[in-house]
């Protein structure tokens, strides 16, 4: 009989073993003959935050809404090349709403590859100091790649507390190559997701490593990584209601303290102290958030303008609940199914370890009703619902829990290896052929899409043209895009109007 209050017995003990960490670092250098270093669609604004403050000095985006793919620079100019004026906000600045916070994480590289081309041109080089030549795209998506990889190691890192190493390290590999992840990760690395996933990764995993005792340093550090997190992209405030719980339970802790013979400190030197912690919290993060504040003021003339549609036109009456997990419009279950078994390992979680598991389940469920609110619930150009990428580290803990609980129903270590590998192969592959069919276009980028002609594919067409596609990719990039640009405007141009 298995011992269920111990870590699986299944899979052989790899505590305290770097191995898994090694192997996935390799996977990742490996990984990165996919990176794709391209500005398009929604990074354009991401970007335009990095380039136009280093290279001119300003918020002035017309030279990188003008440079931008045909189909974010198409709708944005009229008939004679000029950019519309409606895009002017009153400020006369050009409309970006995107988020900064993905070019203050780019920062460090992108000045880095500056500084090369400077040099290099100062020795002769062609190479433009312009920010949009090769070196400043490329240092764009590796530095993308890598806040994606740091994320999935401290996804490791947390799952490997609570599970075997070997169940982590299956479910980190299962989650980078079987979601949404890798779409945002490598083809598109000027959109946010990916940083998103990593600053969420660390703020959960900090977050637990200092739940029993954090220290007005750590507390000033937790709150300058919120406010971080939120200028890479508002809806991770959603994550915060593990502190929330926190709190309540600290106030509820000192109030039940006060009524009982306890000797330490009394009821208002307790509260005091939490209270103290907290607006500490709270003014670390404002400071670290004053850089959106700064930015949408200059740009709209009011700090508080995000520039998306009004809250006051949500969907707060009618969230669509069950068509962000099924939808064919990038439904989050329907697109990765992988989730299922993650969402059910968060479950799981919760029930054993409900300390952490009920703050991580809440975060997920109020993260899920902030977007089923949300008017673009599905993303426009979007593979899966992108949005939940955010979440990483949780869905990689939850499976890490999954594949551990699987692996007690196996009386022997190979029997529960081969099942479990068999098991995740299939949705990666599976999540590989989808990834396939969304780039090339064999299935719209944007709305719905037809599940059983998306299930043909995936056994009769996917596998005839995956491997000379593959080729191009890897050798002959800058054609595929060009191409996956003019599908993608032909499809633009055949859906009808909003």
């Amino acid at each position: 009989m298995i011992d269920r209050t111990k870590k699986s017995s299944i899979y052989a003990p790899l505590q305290q073993d770097r191995r898994p960490e090694y192997w996935l670092g390799a996977l990742f250098l490996f990984s990165l003959l996919l990176m794709n270093p391209w500005v398009r669609g929604d990074g354009v604004g991401y970007y335009a935050y990095l380039r136009a403050p280093i290279i001119e000095h300003s918020l002035n985006f017309e030279n990188d809404y003008r440079y931008a793919n045909a189909s974010f620079r198409g709708p944005r100019l009229d008939e004679n090349g000029n950019l519309k004026p409606e895009l002017r906000t009153p400020t006369g600045h050009l409309e970006n709403h995107f988020t900064v916070g993905p070019a203050i994480l780019w920062s460090p590289f992108f000045i880095l590859a500056h500084g090369g081309v400077l040099l290099a041109r100062a020795m002769g080089s062609s190479v433009a100091a312009d920010g949009f030549s090769s070196p400043y795209r490329l240092a764009m998506a590796f530095a993308t790649a890598l806040y994606g990889f740091l994320a999935l190691l401290l996804a490791f890192r947390l799952s490997s507390q609570y599970v075997d190493q070997w169940s982590a390290l299956f479910a980190t590999i299962a989650v980078w190559w079987a979601s949404s992840l890798p779409v945002y990760m490598y083809f598109n690395p000027s959109w946010s997701h990916a940083l998103s996933a990593f600053v969420v990764a660390f703020f959960l995993w900090f977050w637990h490593q200092t739940r029993s005792k954090r220290t007005i340093l750590q507390w000033l550090f937790l709150g300058a990584w919120t406010g971080l997190m939120l200028d890479v992209y508002y809806p991770n405030a959603m994550v915060l209601i593990v502190l929330v719980i926190e709190a309540l339970r600290q106030y509820s802790a000192a109030f039940r303290a006060s009524e009982s013979t306890d000797p330490r400190p009394a009821l208002p030197t307790r509260l005091a102290r939490l209270l103290a912690n907290h607006l500490l919290y709270l003014a670390a993060a404002f400071v670290c958030f004053l850089p959106t504040l700064i930015a949408h003021r200059i740009i709209y003339g009011d700090a508080l303008e995000s520039g998306y549609v009004p809250l006051s036109n949500w969907l707060w009456r009618s969230p669509v609940l069950l068509a962000v997990l099924f939808s064919s419009n990038h439904g989050l279950l329907s697109w990765t199914p992988i989730l299922i078994l993650a969402l059910i390992g968060l479950a799981l979680f919760w029930r054993r370890t409900p300390a952490v598991g009920g703050p991580f389940a809440a975060a997920v469920l109020a993260f899920y009703l902030f977007i089923a609110c949300y008017p673009d619930w599905a993303g426009i150009s979007s593979y899966g619902n992108r949005f939940f990428v955010s979440l990483t580290i949780l869905f990689v803990l939850g499976l890490a829990v999954f594949l551990d609980a699987l692996a007690r129903l196996f009386s022997s270590r190979r029997a529960a290896l081969v099942a479990v590998s068999v098991l995740l192969g299939i949705f990666m592959l599976w999540n590989a052929g989808l990834m396939f069919q969304w780039g090339s276009h064999l299935v719209p980028a944007r709305g719905p899409i037809s599940f059983p002609e998306m299930i043909h594919n995936q056994f009769y067409v996917v596998p005839g043209q995956l491997s000379g596609k593959l080729e191009t990719y890897l050798f002959r990039r800058r054609k595929l895009m060009q191409q996956i640009e003019e599908g993608d405007m032909q499809q633009m141009q055949q859906q009808p109007p909003p």
